[in-house]
């Protein structure tokens, strides 16, 4: 057993599936099912199982992984301590963002980093789904959940706060639901989870009620929420952060204060794989984003 067949078995797991192992260490599927045997016949044990879609550890696999791992992490370190000798900070850190967080919070802050680290790398999704890190070659997400999943490491960024909102002239010509059954009957204006029923969750006085709505304007798109909300189309359900400004001005009016409201959950967290590897470019990303977050009033 040495070190390209531990390297290999690594690729093999975190790419979920032969395949994909094959691309990405630029050899046949047959090849590396070869050597994935080879490699079982010299441990003397089986190390994943297959199946038609993808490839899951065995105990002594799973324990090889972590070995291997270890061993790949500790070679990317030294590389990377080599190659930063006498150079400004250099790196790659692949960031998966909430599209309306990302693009209405998370985008300045973004601006800044790279003009801090212009050497760093930034490449950056705008998705909301909330995918494999393994698989997805992700560094970095942020996603909003009431519990994040324990196979991950997890950094609270802060509450999120919904609002039900409406524009000051809708508020004066239909009035702002009163209660969680009047927003059930309004022309909702918010984004859902795809193949979802709609549910919003209330907290008051740590007693939680949910609802099933059927929003009449729905996406993903954010600013173009915010755009529906002060044209007067209907009662916003969306986090603060949309409209917060609009609010401090006057122009959008908020109703069921008195309740935490909620779609997708009510934590903003930060995500990253606990045995991957993490380059100074991540260290570095994740800490100035724990900065921000904490350091800005009203976010997440």
């Amino acid at each position: 057993m040495d070190l390209g067949s531990l390297t290999m078995l690594v690729e093999i797991l975190e790419a979920g599936n032969l395949s994909q192992a094959a691309r990405k260490l630029k050899m046949t599927r047959a090849n590396v099912s070869y050597h994935l045997n080879q490699l079982e016949k010299s441990a003397g044990a089986q190390l994943v199982r297959r199946t038609t879609r993808r490839v899951e550890p065995t105990e002594v696999g799973l324990r090889l992984y972590k070995h291997g791992l270890a061993i790949q992490n500790e070679l990317l370190a030294a590389r990377e301590t080599v190659s930063n000798l006498g150079r400004t900070l250099q790196g790659r850190v692949r960031l998966s963002v909430p599209s309306g967080y990302g693009q209405m919070v998370m985008a300045d802050w973004l601006i800044e980093f790279k003009r801090l680290y212009p050497g760093i790398v930034l490449h950056v999704q705008f998705e909301n789904r909330v995918e494999d890190l393994m698989r997805d070659e992700i560094d970095v997400a942020i996603r909003v959940m009431t519990e994040p999943p324990q196979a991950l490491v997890a950094r609270e960024l802060g509450p999120m706060r919904y609002v039900a909102c409406a524009s000051r002239e809708y508020a004066a010509a239909h009035g702002l639901p009163k209660t969680l059954e009047e927003l059930r009957t309004a022309p909702l204006i918010t984004s859902l989870i795809a193949g979802r029923e709609t549910r919003v969750s209330a907290y008051l006085d740590r007693v939680r009620q949910e609802i099933a709505v059927e929003p009449t304007l729905i996406s993903e798109h954010f600013p173009f929420l915010r755009q529906a909300i002060l044209a007067g189309l209907g009662v916003g359900l969306v986090p603060d952060y949309v409209v917060q400004d609009a609010v401090e001005r006057g122009e959008v009016l908020t109703t069921l204060d008195e309740y935490r409201l909620s779609i997708f959950g009510t934590q903003m967290y930060l995500l990253y794989m606990p045995h991957r590897h993490q380059t100074r470019a991540m260290r570095t990303f994740v800490d100035f984003v724990l900065d921000k977050a904490r350091g800005t009033p009203g976010t997440p």
